[in-house]
């Protein structure tokens, strides 16, 4: 027997997709951590190592394009970023909550 659209469409929207704020945290942690590291070492071997102060280094103490300012990006991109993801996780999951007590 088939299903129609309309009650596949119901199936899915009785799904919760619930997010685990550690995982995704450390995803998000991860991900922008290691993009900021490559993102240094890119412009270390187009432009060279430059200590001048970038838009970055206002949001990072100490991070600026060289060597030593990529391993200080990848660790202040990782925390940002991790507490950024388990801060978004945790709210998500909480609003999705108040939508299923509906």
């Amino acid at each position: 027997m088939q299903t129609t659209w309309a009650e596949r469409n119901v199936e899915v929207r009785q799904v919760s997709a619930k997010l685990d704020p550690k995982a995704f945290g450390l995803t998000c942690g991860m991900v922008w951590g290691v993009g900021l590291f490559a993102l240094t070492w890119w412009v270390i071997t187009l432009d060279g190592p430059s200590p001048r102060p970038n838009g970055l280094s206002r949001l990072y103490r100490g991070y600026r394009f060289t060597p030593l300012g990529s391993l200080v990006g990848l660790v202040w991109g990782f925390f940002d970023a991790l507490a950024g993801g388990l801060s978004f996780a945790w709210l998500y999951n909480r609003w999705l909550g108040r939508g299923e007590r509906r």
